[in-house]
């Protein structure tokens, strides 16, 4: 999990732009699938199994980045933001663009303003010497993933820590077997606004949907007031943002880690959302409930996750869909 983790979360992939990305995912589940096809949006979909009831799971697999608005006089790169960037973590970074340049983000007058952050038109990223960035371009950060005991450390987790997970998902269930019709989407452009989840789910009318994504822990200095913990195991999202969820699911996956021995959390998480909020609205509405990766740091370029969550995030949803599933309330 490790090495698939960390191949994923090096490659270059901003929302919309996610195409290595779906290649070195495609390469892996093309010999587990019983069948995959991308659709116009760029969602990579797998199927396999085939029941009578269908279930869709859903990983993104575009991270947070930028894109290029306009070259000033003195050959900066200025720039808008591709999903949720924050400013105490711009400063600094460095940026690959698709071409392979790499430029740096700087600030205007970075010592006597080195107090008051400003907002992003205050930042450019510096290319010069390369000649070969233009209006248009999009970047992505640069941290390579490293190691500190059970943590990974790096850029992009969110969320191709969840990819890694329905890969690994995948390959043991073709070994176990399922009585479902399963499908797995890596999908696009989550960071703004779920774009790809949304025809996932209406053209493959499920009924159930599960989403893994990250979500962010209570146990930093002064942190939020969120009892999720990095080594605390799954998170059962109860509610988020943009999506509420059902209770014949959230009891779905209780009972499954119960039954597994698989140690969980609760989560209610008082902003953002995930891709299951628009999964949960595709046609005549779909029940959607969302296994999370607990993290620190998100959406920066140290996101940090505990390897034993993940193992106990990847245990939880394959004893979900290698079981019959009933929906009670």
């Amino acid at each position: 999990m490790e090495e698939l983790i960390t191949k994923l979360a090096d490659a270059w992939g901003p929302s919309g732009f996610e195409h290595h990305v779906r290649d070195l995912i495609r390469a892996e589940v093309e010999p587990l699938a019983d069948e995959w096809w991308v659709d116009p949006l760029g969602n990579l979909i797998c199927r396999v199994g085939q029941g009578e009831r269908r279930i869709l799971t859903a990983a993104h697999m575009d991270e947070i980045g930028l894109i290029v608005s306009h070259i000033d006089r003195q050959g900066y790169a200025r720039f808008s933001n591709i999903g949720t960037l924050f400013a105490a973590t711009l400063l600094g970074a460095r940026v690959r663009f698709e071409n392979g340049v790499i430029g740096s983000v700087g600030v205007e007058h970075q010592i006597t303003k080195r107090r008051e952050l400003p907002d992003l038109p205050g930042f450019f990223v510096d290319v010069s010497g390369s000649g070969g960035v233009q209006v248009g371009d999009p970047g992505a950060f640069v941290q390579p993933v490293v190691r500190r005991g059970q943590r990974l450390i790096g850029k992009s987790l969110d969320d191709r820590v969840g990819c890694a997970i329905q890969i690994e998902a995948m390959r043991r269930i073709k070994a176990q077997g399922t009585p479902h019709t399963l499908y797995f989407a890596f999908t696009v452009q989550e960071e703004v606004g779920s774009r790809g989840a949304r025809p996932a789910a209406y053209s493959l009318e499920p009924d159930l949907g599960i989403v893994l994504d990250l979500t962010p822990t209570g146990d930093q200095p002064q942190g939020d007031k969120s009892p999720v913990q990095l080594g605390g195991g799954p998170a059962i999202k109860t509610k988020d943002t943009g999506h509420i969820v059902p209770a014949a699911v959230k009891n779905l996956l209780i009972e499954r880690a119960e039954a597994a021995g698989i140690p969980y959390q609760l989560e209610v998480l008082t902003h953002g959302s995930t891709d299951a909020r628009m999964i949960q609205i595709a046609r005549a509405g779909v029940p959607t409930g969302a296994i999370s990766i607990p993290a620190r740091y998100i959406h920066t370029q140290s996101e940090t996750i505990d390897l034993g969550d993940v193992q106990a995030v990847l245990d939880l949803l394959v004893a979900v869909l290698t079981q019959p599933v009933e929906l009670n309330g």
